[in-house]
């Protein structure tokens, strides 16, 4: 025992003393960022498709890619931060196309200005996020397969209302109605910058990326995704709101899927029921590319961002380069598997480091 008014020793720097306050080398801090994997492995792409394919670096292919890119990133990212709370929406793709289609069937079958139709939507979508959210907190059941019953739901609605209101599988244009310029300006117009066109989907992209990277790193309620996807019992002992956060996210993937819908109808002023299936693994796979883990509770909006940029380069670089677009599935699924393999390595690294 120590002499009584001996001077205290000082805590070994990064043992007794507050971890927080220790220091971390950049190696250490880059290694626990969840996106590493997405950027290493869209920084090997780009390298790849500049040297296979010539027109790939052409500032009119860039801003294709961007383009997209940006249609995939604004589902991704609300999908990540629902995979980072611990949960999965399988309905997201046929979600934009219903979103859609309602904008369309009330604003041709109403003779409304279309903007009454884009109200109407953003309320429908947001209703159908909302029962997603309220099945599976009300009845515990896995996201999985809530969301595959919406998903089946939504796909036959939008093929039955479809024939019933207009006798196809398509909705009547809706070009020539009031209020359709200035709802294409919003959702679906384009920059000219320096000669490049620019899409307005790439801005809808950065600000949802800039959104839910401050509502994640800065918010009560970002700790409350990472908290509910990480063990969600323990986070409601704790006081976190887990219904509410979880409905939320919901809400959160709805909202983007009311974007990409509208982008969707006033890109081309009509809408077929039927598109829209199997895009909903592609929002999967940008945020699990990313670094969103399966499990929840680690991942990041810019991961998610990044993930989708890596398949705006490959989708177009095949184009490029003169190959087979089969083969992009193939480079999902592998892209897939790497990643996922990537990112629990470095997870792991990043624990033994800590």
């Amino acid at each position: 025992m120590s002499a009584a008014g001996a001077p205290a020793r000082p805590a070994p720097t990064g043992s007794a003393g507050d971890e927080r306050l220790v220091r971390r080398s950049l190696a250490r801090r880059l290694m626990g960022r969840p996106e590493l994997g997405s950027v290493v492995g869209a920084l090997a792409v780009f390298v790849f498709f500049s040297v296979v394919a010539e027109p790939f670096l052409r500032p009119a292919s860039l801003s294709t890619v961007l383009y997209a890119s940006s249609t995939i990133g604004i589902m991704a990212v609300p999908v990540a931060l629902l995979m980072i709370g611990g949960e999965f929406d399988l309905s997201a793709g046929v979600m934009v196309v219903s979103s859609a289609l309602v904008s369309s069937m009330v604003s041709y079958q109403m003779t409304a200005n279309t903007w009454v139709g884009v109200g109407v939507s953003l309320l429908v979508t947001l209703g159908f996020g909302a029962l997603n959210g309220l099945l599976l907190t009300r009845t515990k059941l896995p996201s999985f397969i809530i969301t595959l019953g919406t998903f089946f739901m939504l796909t036959g609605l939008n093929l039955g209302f479809t024939k019933l209101i207009s006798g196809t599988v398509s909705t009547k244009s809706i070009a020539d109605m009031e209020g359709f310029g200035s709802a294409r300006a919003v959702f679906a117009s384009h920059l000219t910058v320096g000669g490049v066109d620019i899409q307005i989907t790439i801005l809808w992209w950065l600000a949802l990326v800039a959104v839910a990277t401050w509502i994640l790193l800065r918010t009560r309620a970002g700790n409350w995704i990472f908290a509910v996807g990480g063990n969600a019992d323990a986070a409601r002992a704790v006081g976190v709101p887990v219904v509410r956060t979880k409905i939320g996210l919901y809400l959160g993937v709805a909202f983007a899927a009311w974007i990409s819908g509208q982008h969707l109808l006033f890109s081309y002023d009509a809408i077929q029921s039927g598109d829209g299936v199997g895009n909903e693994f592609l929002y999967i796979i940008a945020a699990a590319v990313g670094g969103c883990l399966m499990t929840g509770g680690f991942g990041s909006a810019i991961g998610a961002a990044v993930g989708a940029l890596l398949f705006g380069m490959a989708s177009k670089g095949i184009v490029y380069a003169q190959w087979n677009p089969d083969w992009y599935k193939f480079f999902l699924g592998a892209m897939l598997l790497l990643a996922t393999l990537l990112n629990a390595w470095v997870r792991k690294r990043a624990e033994e480091t800590s």
